[in-house]
Order: C-alpha cells, then sequence, then structure tokens
C-alpha cells in the first residue's frame, strides 16, 4: 500500500499520526526558460540568459518573500537594517546596473550566507552579519552580491536552479515519507540553508562578482584590503568549522585562491585604496545591538549543525542554551519547536511554536510550523486556523491550499476539501501531494 492510500485512510478515521503529518508538509513545500541571448552590461558581449531583466524584477516580487521567509524574515531591529540599507545605497551609486530595485535586509538565519534574487532583492544572514568586523568587510559582503545581479549570474542559472530545486523537494517529500528521525527533521523544513537552492555559482562566476563587488567598493569609498579580510574570515571559518559554512560554499565556492586575487587587487589595482577608513566605529556603533545576540546566534548555529548530524539531543541543548541568553528570540524559539517535533514531543514544540508566533507575528514560518504540529496532534481545525494565518502573512505558496485540503477532509468537510484540491492541482502541482489531491477528488467523484 502507497503512503497515498495509508494517508486516505487514516485522514478518514482520523487517525494521523506524526509520520503522515510530517509527509504532509514535506510534499507541500515548493512547486515551479531560457531567453536567449542578452548583452552583458559589465562586459558588452553576449550572454545566455534565463529572463529577461523585467522577468528578474517579478522573479525577486514573486521569489523572495518566500525564500526570506524560509530564512525567518527580516530581524525585528530596524537600526540594524537601516544601516545596511545605508551601505547598499552608497555601493548602487557605482553599480553597472543602477536602475535595478535593489533592496537590503539582515535575515534571522543563523547560517552564515548572503544571497541575492536576480534583481537585487539580498538577504544576508545575522550569521554572517556577527562575524564581520567592519563596514568595510559589509561593503564587500554587499558589493559582491551585486555583482552577481549586475553580471547577471542569476539569470544565466536560473535553469539549473530550477533543477536543483526539484531535486531538494524529492529529497525531503522521500526523506519525511521515510521512518527515520532524519526524515523528521528533514520534513519539518529547512533546518540549513533553503537558500542554497537559489544558485550554485560556478568558480567563474564567483571571481567575476569578486572583482566588481571590489570594484565598486572602492568606489564607494572603501579600501580593497575590506574584501581579502572578508575572504580570509570565511577561509578561516571553514577550517575552524566546516559544517557552519555549508550553506555558503554551497552557493559561492570558496576558495583560498579567490582570497589570493583579491588581495593582488587590493595591493596592485586599487593600491591608492588602501588609506581608506574601514568604519570600524561606525559599524562597531549601528550593529552593537544585533553583536549582543551573538552566544544567542552561536548557540543556534551549534543546534542547527547537530540537527544536519541528526544528534537530536545535543541539538535541543544548544537551542535550550539560545532561549537562557534570549528568551524571546524569534529563531532560537522556532528552532526548538522544529527540533522538539523530531523527537515526538508534539506538546512541546506547539509551546515554543506559538511562543514565535506571539515574539513576531508578522513572520509566517511559525504559524504554517504550529499548522504542522496541530496536524500532528489530530487537531484539523486548529491546523485550519493557522493556515489561514500563514495565507494571510504569506500569499501564493501553492503548498498551502494542499495543506488546507488536508485540514478540511479531517474536519469532515468534504465539499470544502475538493475546492482546495482543485485550486491546488489548477496551480500546476506535481508529485506525491499532487497525487494524493487527485486520488481524493477521484475517490469523491469530483474527477473521472
Amino acid at each position: 500500500m502507497t503512503q497515498v492510500d495509508t494517508l486516505s485512510r487514516r485522514l478518514t478515521r482520523n487517525r494521523l499520526t506524526r509520520r503522515d503529518a510530517l509527509w504532509l508538509f514535506g510534499a507541500s513545500v515548493g512547486a515551479g526558460a531560457l531567453q536567449g541571448c542578452a548583452t552583458s552590461p559589465v562586459t558588452g558581449q553576449q550572454i545566455l540568459v534565463g529572463m529577461s531583466p523585467q522577468e528578474e524584477i517579478e522573479a525577486d516580487r514573486r521569489q523572495s518573500p518566500h525564500q526570506f521567509s524560509q530564512d525567518l524574515g527580516a530581524v525585528q531591529d530596524a537600526g540594524v537594517n537601516a544601516y545596511v540599507d545605508e551601505v547598499a545605497d552608497r555601493l548602487q551609486a557605482q553599480v553597472h546596473r543602477a536602475d535595478m530595485p535593489y533592496s537590503t535586509r539582515v535575515l534571522g538565519a543563523n547560517y552564515v550566507n548572503a544571497y541575492t534574487f536576480p534583481a537585487g532583492a539580498m538577504g544576508i544572514t545575522r550569521g554572517i552579519m556577527t562575524k564581520l568586523d567592519d563596514e568595510a568587510e559589509l561593503s564587500a559582503l554587499i558589493g559582491h552580491e551585486m555583482g552577481h545581479v549586475n553580471a547577471r549570474h542569476a539569470a544565466q542559472r536560473q535553469g539549473q536552479a530550477m533543477v536543483a530545486q526539484a531535486a531538494m523537494l524529492a529529497v525531503v517529500v522521500a526523506a519525511a515519507a521515510s521512518n527515520s528521525r532524519w526524515g523528521a527533521v528533514a520534513g519539518v523544513g529547512g533546518v540549513i540553508g533553503a537558500s542554497a537552492l537559489l544558485a550554485s555559482y560556478s568558480r567563474d562566476n564567483e571571481r567575476e562578482a569578486d572583482a566588481l563587488g571590489q570594484e565598486y567598493m572602492v568606489k564607494a569609498g572603501y579600501p580593497a584590503g575590506g574584501m581579502t579580510r572578508l575572504h580570509q574570515l570565511l577561509v578561516s571559518a571553514q577550517d575552524a568549522e566546516p559544517g557552519l559554512l555549508q550553506t555558503m560554499f554551497a552557493s559561492h565556492p570558496m576558495s583560498s585562491e579567490r582570497r589570493d586575487t583579491a588581495r593582488r587587487r587590493a595591493e596592485t589595482t586599487y593600491a591608492a585604496s588602501a588609506g581608506a577608513p574601514t568604519g570600524r566605529e561606525r559599524f562597531m556603533d549601528r550593529t552593537a545591538s544585533l553583536r549582543r545576540l551573538a552566544p544567542t546566534i552561536d548557540a543556534c548555529q551549534n543546534g542547527e549543525v547537530a540537527m544536519s548530524r541528526k544528534d537530536l539531543p545535543a541539538a535541543q541543548r544548544q537551542f535550550e542554551s539560545a532561549l537562557r541568553a534570549t528568551p524571546r528570540d524569534y529563531p532560537a524559539n522556532l528552532r526548538m519547536a522544529q527540533c522538539l517535533a523530531a523527537q515526538d514531543k508534539l506538546q512541546e514544540a506547539r509551546r515554543y511554536a506559538e511562543n514565535a508566533r506571539q515574539i513576531y507575528p508578522q513572520e509566517a514560518q511559525a504559524a504554517k510550523l504550529a499548522a504542522t504540529l496541530k496536524l500532528g496532534l489530530r487537531d484539523p481545525g486548529g491546523a485550519y486556523a493557522d493556515l489561514q494565518a500563514y495565507d494571510r502573512l504569506l500569499p501564493g505558496d501553492p503548498g498551502t491550499r494542499f495543506l488546507l485540503g488536508v485540514s478540511l477532509e479531517g474536519m469532515g468537510r468534504r465539499p470544502d476539501a475538493a475546492r482546495e484540491y482543485t485550486a491546488f492541482l489548477q496551480g500546476g502541482a506535481k508529485g506525491q501531494a499532487a497525487s494524493y489531491a487527485q486520488g481524493r477528488l477521484q475517490a469523491w467523484g469530483y474527477l473521472k
């Protein structure tokens, strides 16, 4: 009997197990042309791209809110986000595509990374912000991401990124459907680095982004050595804590060769910038509130690495440490909920998920996690209410339609469930969730 058949029987009897709930969550995640030749804004040469400039902008508008939410939303610190915007604005005046709608935010994610969507919607994790030493390093980080936008790397690699996303989705669904604790970790969703799906840049892409970022930062008045020090920080961290940079190195291949190239440019091409101010005092002042959270962020990083290694008790201890330091930290509460859920402690997990919702009611992930937990606790009505809240906060997620249908089915509201399953299928859904929805509609006589 298939997972779909078994789930149908259990929903009919309102006997949804934790394993079923995890499968449903995994199966609901995600659902996805080459444009042709264009002139590179940087080199003037012909390049093959996956979308037009307008499509790049539309991709940012449509996709970035969901990715930023996966990375736990912008940090609840208006001052830090305003400061990062100021640095980005200073760099934007120097780029080749200054008319693109650049935007930046520091995200609640604990892992070390920064990334951008094709038109410049940029996320910088709090995990990397607390590793930086000054504004010059921050400008190097932002400049590098702007380099990807200006060279149109994401547009060129969009097709490969979509293939990678589909492959990762298959892994998540298969893991959640299995009877393993790692299935629980994967199914509860995005423990480390969902943004690795955005793109996996080639080394040539990275070298070009480095060169452009260094050019932009120097033109903006920063010392080119900031790029060298940023690379040194990452290379050193990789040697000391390889698990911590797993995602960053997946999406941004790192090497000592890139560091050495940045150093040569700083000492030759940009030697005149050596005396430029690094902005350390301003950086320390403007990021003090975030850096005070460093012990909490470090503990969360350790917990996430432990989860990725399937050591759930160790992960729980790290999240407990994070919460002792900062009880009202949204990411720590959410990660604790995920860790407890993976250990079958659904009632405890639900308490932390609700804490997270109360701490940051504008962020959507806690609502979706709470809904998943309530499905596991056989509370389809509560799950339905939470999913409606999630849909209001983050509309456009096709998986929500599927989970709404499951909740309504569990409540005995078959016609309403059929409506949601139909909407889910009309959105072009594929995979096991689509097979389940189609099977229910056929069994109920809505499809032949």
